[in-house]
């Protein structure tokens, strides 16, 4: 009824260019009200998955685990979380079951709260490599329907919506584990305290599936002709995925970062969380920040990331307390833009039938990035920290000279 008051009141409209502006306005609030339903949903499996993350470092160092094992174990899951991508990013592609890879991956969340039950480190090590299985089923999927409703709204700004929402879950899962710390000094008690969330999870995906059964239909005036002609994702992609490799390698992991303080007992376990809740909250403000900045300038926004990430083992694997402080904020900063602006980028990089596929790969690279990164570095750490230290910055500075010809070849249109 709106529509046709309008076209009343001004007479010069025709009807079709109304209600086209209709649909786009629909599907700008369908796309939007979709993130926020993911991002809730994330929300919730971050309070569950991040709750025991934050605190599986020295969980594991209770339980008897060794530096190397740690770094192993953290590792591991990192390559098999992002490396089984390549798998579920070409089932997402070939099947478009989107919302079936999602609800298999978001369940296997439940392998954090089972962590109670765990009597040794190993089974401990096993279920938390399980939920990173999980993350490499549902990742894919969800990062391609949030690129279908991105295209509405900006994909960088998209992905930084849902981002902010995911952090906010990795605020309050910590803060959960660190209260239950506190208040019983007991592990187990507050792993059980993480099955709500796991059922809010499914309850919140269930809604955002009735919302948008058919996610692709938000992105249904691309043309996709030209796109099946294309053979390979391109000199740009390749580029970049190297850049990635390179400096998730130097990435030093929150992890073993913790193990450190654990093992020189630098800071009282309860206090753990509470510094990975610092994080993710540097993390929420840096990717509102840094996917505006990609809608407006683009790809190279990720030079930012080897200045952020270089003091990271500097200041982490210190012996004080301020230093290791200014790490986990620094640390955080560069989750930000990981999670941002590395995601929104493959949306614009390859053409939309190879989506899936391409975040399949993007994030393969990426875990095997992190697993070469986080295993040397805990092998480092029980010879020298400096060993450790050296390794991160040669990885950083071998990404720099990559950034400059990725500029040189990107093709990214940062307006769309």
């Amino acid at each position: 009824m709106l529509s046709y008051r309008v076209i009343l009141l001004i007479g010069e409209k025709t009807i079709a260019p109304e209600i086209n502006h209709s649909e786009d306005i629909d599907k700008r609030k369908a796309a939007f009200q979709l993130i926020l339903l993911l991002g809730t949903v994330s929300m919730f499996g971050d309070i569950a998955y991040e709750g025991g993350r934050s605190i599986s470092g020295p969980y594991l160092a209770m339980l008897g685990a060794s530096a190397g094992a740690v770094g192993l174990v953290s590792g591991l899951g990192s390559l098999l979380g992002y490396g089984l991508r390549l798998i579920s990013g070409y089932f997402t592609d070939r099947t478009r079951a989107y919302w079936v890879l999602a609800f298999v991956g978001y369940g296997l969340i439940a392998a954090i709260p089972l962590l109670a039950l765990a009597g040794n480190w190993q089974l401990a090590a096993a279920l938390l490599i399980l939920e990173r299985i999980g993350k490499a089923i549902r990742s894919p999927a969800r990062d391609t329907i949030i690129s279908y409703a991105g295209k509405n709204i900006g994909r960088g700004w998209g992905f930084a919506l849902h981002e902010v929402m995911d952090q906010l879950g990795a605020v309050i899962g910590p803060l959960i584990l660190s209260f239950a710390l506190i208040t019983t000094g007991d592990y187990q008690k507050g792993f059980n305290l993480l099955w709500v969330p796991v059922v809010l999870v499914l309850v919140f995906l269930i809604l955002a599936r009735h919302k948008v059964p058919l996610p692709e239909k938000l992105e249904a005036k691309v043309d996709t002709t030209s796109h099946d002609e294309v053979k390979g994702l391109g000199r740009t992609f390749w580029l970049y995925a190297l850049f990635v490799l390179l400096a998730g390698a130097g990435f030093a992991s929150f992890v073993l970062i913790s193990y450190h303080i654990k093992a020189e007992t630098l800071i009282i376990d309860a206090q753990i969380p509470v510094l990975y809740t610092i994080a993710m909250g540097v993390d929420g403000v840096v990717a509102l920040i840094a996917g505006k900045a990609y809608d407006k300038h683009g790809l190279m926004v990720l030079a930012i990331i080897p200045v952020l990430t270089l003091p990271v083992p500097f200041l982490g694997f210190s012996y004080n307390y301020w230093y290791i402080i200014s790490a986990v904020v620094l640390w955080g900063a560069v989750m930000g833009v990981h999670e941002t602006v590395m995601r929104a980028a493959i949306a614009d990089m390859v053409p939309v039938t190879k989506r899936g596929r391409a975040y399949g790969i993007f994030n393969a690279i990426y875990g095997l990035a992190l697993f070469i990164g986080s295993a040397a570095m805990g092998f480092l750490y029980e010879i020298s920290t400096h060993y450790l230290i050296t390794f991160a910055v040669v990885m950083e500075l071998l990404a720099v000279p990559i950034l400059f010809l990725l500029k040189k070849s990107v093709s990214v249109d940062p307006a769309k």
